[in-house]
């Protein structure tokens, strides 16, 4: 959610700034500007809109700066104007800030830097810090010459004016009387500083800065961080006054081809194709001599055995592989658990033990509520398992121990490999927790283990063909509305169908339990109302066919994801979209895919961006 990147250094800044922003939209795109040093000024310069719109902004000016700091916004305080976009200035223009996160306290502080003769232009709660940090600049200034201020008096500013913030932020400031330093910090969201050869540099995630730098440091919660050409230092921050620290670097060996869309239409086409190569890295190394084996977990069978209920937190598609993981969990393991909305379980006092394992799923690592309910876990005793896909995330980091789900950077908005690999993921725990407790034997590990595996190569039979998908999509596109429906295993993957409908094509869609239909639904059925099922062999395959009677008998349009060699369904559906025969248990796994597809199909012929949707962004790191 907003994306921040800065840079320092020998060469003109405002490239870097807008290549990295670039590689930061999927955080938000709703405005994007950037402020570089000029001739002992700044300069800032933005606009409402995506990042494209900027650079082309950008070609109309010459800015040869090599110090600056830029952000691409997703709207919470303030509409997406360019009036609302960062950087935000002081009353004075001398000093810049972008801001990731929510101050809590902004209206009091709005009001009482008003009260003191400031004029604050926006709706944003990011301009506030700006006009904060100008105040304790001009204590300073005070004791000296504001010009000739030194950067570790900036940095000591920059520390008592955010020891008046209540929330959360990562944030990057610079000041035309500080030439050639960036100030960094950060609090319950994620910032990341970069050592490069030229110079150094901030950003939200890495990838908008491995073309400058693979060495790079995590900034942790109330740390802050002086950049300057020759490298930067790490300071620990408390009660406004800053204590240098020693840091470690972490080299990152990663693949810029992650970031390209390969020969794809879209990123979102892209990583729906890349869902074989996510099963089969998640479960690379897994077994050995016939158990799973997943020594990041770092609990002993005997710790696993006192497990005696599971609560799985997560938010959006990671909360829809928690169902899918519940039913796994349950059946294999005996286990009861719970799966919660992140949002709904840290405000509710839920009931943990120190015998409860929570398992926390966040494609992202570092989902705000998500953080929240893990730390209110811990407090309570509970051990807790991270299931995330970036390494080092604060989940990651928050967690007794992690799964990595193999899905390398996920570009598109919407989730689809990453929601694999976490169900991929959850599985592997299922089967882990069920051999820990002797619920499976090791020649059941093996063959579930087998057939796990075996999903890569039916996933891609799916995509080999999808013609059954875009013709059963086109003859959905005009709808106003959807419903999704299925049993067990089935009603969790109708729920995250839907969501990926809602997401990228704006077609309305609710997804309910087959069995549910009858207790309200039914009544949105007129003639030619959609009605998705997944209608895939399983133990109530002949109750989902019984429900979808009802439907037809009614006029609905049936599309129907069925099993291959199912040709009863064919008297009922509309269209039919086969996947191949594959256990009821993994049958998510399959089953997810069409519908991802599905839903693509339709945002496009309705005219959509399918990559980057209206409203949302990849990473929600504020409540």
């Amino acid at each position: 959610m907003c994306g921040i990147v800065g840079f320092t250094g020998k060469q003109p800044v405002k490239d870097v700034l807008i290549e990295g922003l670039a590689k930061l939209e999927y955080r938000g795109y709703d405005s994007a500007g950037v402020a570089i040093e000029q001739s002992g000024a700044l300069e800032v310069i933005r606009r409402r809109g995506n990042v494209s719109g900027l650079a082309h902004t950008l070609g109309h000016f010459d800015l040869e700066g090599t110090c600056g700091i830029a952000h691409t916004r997703w709207a919470t305080h303030g509409r997406p104007t360019e009036t609302n976009a960062h950087p935000h200035l002081s009353c004075d223009g001398r000093i810049a800030v972008v801001h990731n996160g929510i101050i809590e306290n902004f209206v009091e502080l709005r009001e009482e830097l008003a009260r003191r003769g400031h004029d604050l232009a926006s709706d944003t709660d990011t301009e506030v810090i700006a006009h904060l940090i100008e105040e304790e600049v001009k204590g300073i200034e005070k004791e000296g010459d504001f010009d000739s201020m030194s950067p570790d008096d900036f940095v000591r500013a920059v520390s008592r004016a955010l020891s008046r913030l209540v929330g959360s932020y990562a944030l990057a400031v610079i000041s035309s009387a500080v030439p050639g330093v960036i100030v960094a910090a950060r609090k319950d969201s994620p910032l990341i500083i970069g050592s490069a050869p030229a110079g150094s540099c901030v950003a939200s995630d890495i990838i908008a800065i491995l073309d400058h730098t693979r060495d790079v440091f995590a900034l942790e919660d109330g740390q802050i961080a002086k950049l300057a050409e020759s490298g930067f230092e790490v300071y620990a921050a408390g009660d406004g006054e800053c204590v240098p620290i020693e840091f470690e670097l972490v080299h990152v060996d990663w693949n810029m081809d992650i970031a390209e869309k390969g020969g794809y239409s879209d990123f979102l086409l892209k990583e729906i194709h890349e869902q074989p190569r996510v099963i089969r890295d998640t479960l690379a190394g897994r077994i050995v001599n016939g158990s799973i084996v997943i020594d990041e977990l770092d609990l002993t069978s005997e710790e696993l055995n006192l497990i005696d209920r599971i609560n799985i937190i997560a938010c959006g598609t990671s909360y829809h592989a928690g169902l899918i993981a519940k039913n796994l969990i349950e059946g294999y393991a005996r286990i009861p658990t719970e799966v919660e909305v992140a949002s709904e379980f840290r405000y509710r006092n839920p009931i943990i033990t120190p015998t409860t394992l929570v398992v926390a799923v966040s494609q992202s690592g570092e989902t705000a509520d998500t953080l929240a309910a893990i730390r209110d876990a811990r407090v309570k005793g509970a051990k807790v398992f991270g299931i995330t896909n970036v390494l080092g995330s604060p989940v990651a980091r928050e967690s007794d121990g992690v799964i990595y789900t193999k899905a390398n950077k996920e570009i598109s908005v919407a989730s689809t490999k990453s929601f694999l690999g976490q169900v991929t993921s959850l599985t592997l725990l299922a089967l882990l927790l069920a051999q820990s407790r002797g619920e499976l034997t090791t020649g059941q590990v093996k063959m579930l283990f087998r057939e796990l595996g075996d999903t890569a190569a039916k996933v891609e039979e799916i995509l080999a063909d999808t013609s059954a998908i875009d013709q059963a999509a086109a003859s959905c596109a005009d709808a106003s509305s959807a419903l999704f429906i299925g049993r067990g295993q089935g009603a969790a993957v109708a729920h995250e169908g839907a969501l990926k409908l809602k997401e990228i094509s704006y077609l309305h869609a609710e997804s309910y339990p087959a069995g549910e239909m009858k207790h309200g639904p039914i009544a949105l059925i007129n003639e030619g109302f959609p009605v998705i099922a997944i209608a895939t062999d399983s133990p109530t395959y002949d109750k989902v066919v019984s429900n979808l009677k009802e439907a037809q008998a009614r006029g609905a349009k049936i599309v129907a994801i069925a099993t291959e060699g199912d040709e009863q369904i064919r008297s009922i559906a509309e269209h039919v979209i086969y996947i191949p025969k594959v256990r009821d248990a993994f049958s998510p796994i399959l089953a997810s895919v069409p519908l991802q597809l599905f839903a693509r199909a339709i945002a496009l012929l309705r005219g959509c961006d399918v990559d980057q949707p209206r409203n949302l962004a990849k990473s929600v790191t504020v409540e």
